[in-house]
């Protein structure tokens, strides 16, 4: 099974139903039901483990899929070297076990959901440390800026963050960075890499703070409600408070705050940009102009092609997956059903968001970068913004021919196993971001 990584990073989400605590299953037994569980995917024991899922997780992905997931881990982080006991938490009646898991290249708080019947109803990671430390890009001098730690956000969705301020400056124009899908930390952490850290540290190497945080999906991820989840509740509400928080410092000015977003975050930006009001611009980097389904549905369809072929259980994801799209499409998929590890409502609520249109109601300045190399959001994506906003003097396009969707260089085709490469956000990339927005 090839390894697929998605826009929608997310593993699996806990499939919440209210039930009643079982008494018969006590916190030692979790925490061993736990390791059992993490021990069979080590050994690739995937029959056993399917059989051990709940009926919910069941038809929420299939045997392949499962083995799938595992082995991105395993491509991603290393080999599975051990599991060691850190909490055990319960929601809605079902016992949520978490476990440091080490890999070969890196830490990961990993959460097993089990209900009281003591089977698997859900698996996720909660974040990841990679053992080889971060080295800063060239075009990054930290004598230039200071780092501080700040909140965002009220209760009960107050989000960690990092603000990045330029030394010997009384104002500094000022940016907030958006995610991408997932339980994204302030960095955006993709395998050894670390887009946002790339791009504030060299942003505010050049006089331009920047207000970086984790998700609330990452910081929150037994507080939600998955079957009514959406993007505001994922991003957009969040973007905002950031906003809000840049928008309040004196260090900062008021009149020169931007947003960028990334993949998701760039899609969103031109929505976030009209319910901020007043932004100085907006930047969209690697942003799809097209529904996220019709960009899934090619993920899969190039991962499974790069080797030349498609086995059975490649040929029969791909005719479900196409299935859910089509379902979506035409306004059958229902709100409980699951697709690609969330419901139906959360994808309904993104395919209503207009992105271009709401693109179209922002007068401040745009600027749209995009990797020609990117299989994530492609070059199609870019020529859709370009159409869709062709008639407006306040965009700039950027296309880099040789950029990937982190906006990092490679050479051929991109695939998955290129994110797994230490690399930086392009030189090109951090220079124009630097020119634009000192000039506009």
């Amino acid at each position: 099974m090839k390894r697929c990584f998605l826009i929608l990073v997310l593993l699996i989400f806990l499939l919440s139903t209210s039930v009643i605590i079982s008494e018969e299953i006590g916190t030692e037994s979790y925490y061993q039901l736990a390791e059992d569980f993490i021990n069979l995917l080590a050994q690739e024991d995937f029959t056993k483990v399917y059989e051990d899922l709940s009926l919910e997780m069941k038809n929420a992905l299939t045997e392949p899929q499962l083995m799938g997931l595992w082995n991105q881990l395993i491509s991603s982080l290393g080999d599975f070297q051990s599991a060691s006991r850190k909490e055990l938490t319960e929601k809605d009646g079902y016992q949520i076990v978490i476990l440091t898991l080490e890999f070969e290249k890196a830490f990961m708080d990993a959460r097993v959901v089990f209900n009281p019947q003591g089977e698997v109803a859900g698996f996720w990671q909660n974040s990841i440390v990679y053992k080889a430390e971060y080295k800063p890009p060239n075009y990054v001098n930290k004598e230039f800026f200071t780092e501080e730690e700040i909140q965002i956000g009220e209760k009960p969705w107050i989000l960690p963050g990092t603000l990045s301020i330029p030394k010997n400056q009384k104002r500094s124009p000022g940016v907030v960075l958006v995610h991408g899908s997932g339980p994204n930390d302030r960095d955006e952490t993709i395998g050894p890499n670390k887009v946002f850290r790339d791009i504030a540290w060299g942003l505010s190497s050049n006089g331009i703070a920047v207000l970086r945080y984790d998700k609330r999906t990452k910081v929150y991820p037994d507080k939600f409600d998955v079957d009514k989840l959406t993007v505001d509740d994922e991003t957009i509400e969040d973007a905002l408070k950031a906003i809000e928080f840049l928008r309040k410092d004196k260090r900062i000015d008021p009149e020169r705050i931007y947003l960028l977003g990334h993949s998701l975050g760039g899609m969103l930006a031109p929505e976030i940009g009209v319910r901020a009001k007043k932004l100085a611009g907006i930047i969209i980097m690697a942003g799809n102009a097209r529904p996220l389904e019709d960009l899934i549905l090619e993920q899969y369809d190039y991962i499974f092609n790069l080797d030349g072929e498609l086995d059975s259980t490649e040929k029969r994801e791909l005719g479900d997956i196409k299935e859910k799209v089509e379902k979506l499409k035409d306004g059958t998929l229902g709100d409980d059903e699951p697709f690609l590890f969330v419901k139906g409502y959360y994808w309904k609520d993104l395919k209503a968001r207009d992105q271009i249109g709401f693109a179209r109601k922002l007068d401040c300045p745009i600027l749209i970068l995009q990797g020609a190399r990117d299989y994530q959001v492609t070059t199609r994506d870019f020529e859709g913004w370009k159409e869709g906003l062709k008639d407006k003097k306040n965009v700039t396009f950027r296309l880099y021919p040789d950029l990937n969707h982190l906006l990092m260089i490679g050479e051929g085709m991109s695939t998955p196993s290129e994110y797994e490469k230490e690399s930086h956000v392009d030189p090109k990339v951090i220079e124009h971001l630097i020119s634009w927005i000192m000039h506009e």
